[in-house]
């Protein structure tokens, strides 16, 4: 232990705690050594030192309620459908505590949401990612939760659930519609992404070629797809699993950004404005389930993508093979 950095060995010693939350909690002085108060990341611990970490109690872990605007696509004292905003986190999460859908709902809602499905999750029944836009139902009563919750988890295999997404992936795919089953589970790799992996869990997406747009040297393609399953990232490491990730994909395509360079100037500036997947859930149908009543919303391209579209649209390969 002798020389070792202060911060080095507490986030060695607390798996628990992320490096940069060891780091904070030693400028915050929750550490001290042999009794006294030490401040520096970088302190070089001596031998025989005795270390004592005092984390702050946890915060409250009920979502509370905050005025933040919803655009709302139907609502009725069972259930409310949203077109999620990008940036939109679904359910607060170290790291996202509050700004939420879940914050956001329980405001508008009142006190009636809560505990509806759990108390750190209420009303939810599915989640799209931070970064991506689009349709998504709430449930407002425990009967409405647990017809919704039972209609995703069959992914529309027996009953009416109907979600399909646009995506803007590189590249042109073989044919124009085709299936990727691949297993999911956590990259051993980077705990932040999902991997297709032998010891996954079950994943299924299909997808449809919607256009094809590009010219020597470049080519995206717009697809549709629809989900068997409902994966973490399920779309977006499935479509990199075929050599076509997602367009902006940070995560998932890291080695595609040099692309970029090849694209015409109104493309390219499309594209370097999104900082997020290409990805947006447009449609989302599914049974009421207090009427029976089968019910289908769609969630225009938010504006972000609307301008890809249209940077991309003078470049519509069958448009100009016409």
């Amino acid at each position: 232990m002798d020389g070792g950095r202060l911060d080095a060995m507490l986030a060695k010693a607390h798996d628990v705690f992320s490096r940069n939350r060891i780091k904070d909690l030693i400028l915050t002085g929750a550490v001290t050594v042999d009794g006294r108060t030490v401040a520096e990341p970088k302190y070089r611990l001596k031998a025989g030192e005795t270390i004592v970490l005092v984390a702050p109690p946890p915060e409250d872990p009920d979502p509370q309620p905050e005025d933040i605007p919803l655009d709302i696509l139907y609502e009725d004292e069972h259930l409310i459908v949203i077109n999620k905003p990008v940036g939109m986190v679904v359910h607060p999460a170290p790291g996202s505590p509050s700004g939420t859908l879940v914050n956001a709902l329980i405001f508008h809602c009142g006190d009636s949401l809560k505990g509806i499905g759990g108390v750190k999750r209420p009303g939810i029944v599915h989640r799209l990612d931070k970064d991506t836009s689009g349709v998504m139902v709430a449930a407002k009563t425990e009967q409405a939760h647990k017809h919704l919750s039972e209609q995703f988890a069959d992914h529309g295999r027996t009953g009416p659930l109907h979600r399909a997404y646009i995506a803007y992936a590189w590249g042109s795919t073989q044919s124009g519609m085709g299936t990727v089953d691949a297993p999911l589970g956590r990259d051993p790799g980077n705990r932040l992404k999902q991997a297709v992996l032998k010891s996954g869990r079950e994943a299924i997406t299909h997808y449809a070629v919607e256009a094809r747009y590009g010219e020597p040297g470049w080519d995206i393609t717009r697809i549709q797809c629809q989900l068997e399953t409902g994966r973490t990232h399920q779309i977006r490491v499935h479509m990199a699993h075929i050599g076509h990730p997602l367009v902006s994909d940070l995560l998932y395509a890291p080695g595609f950004a040099t692309k970029i360079n090849k694209l015409p100037e109104p493309v390219a500036a499309a594209v370097k404005a999104l900082g997020r997947q290409a990805l947006h859930a447009a449609e989302l149908g599914f049974e009421h389930p207090a009427t029976g009543e089968e019910m289908m919303f769609e969630a225009d391209l938010p504006d972000d993508l609307q301008v890809l579209e249209d940077a991309l649209a003078p470049y519509d390969q069958v448009t100009r093979r016409g």
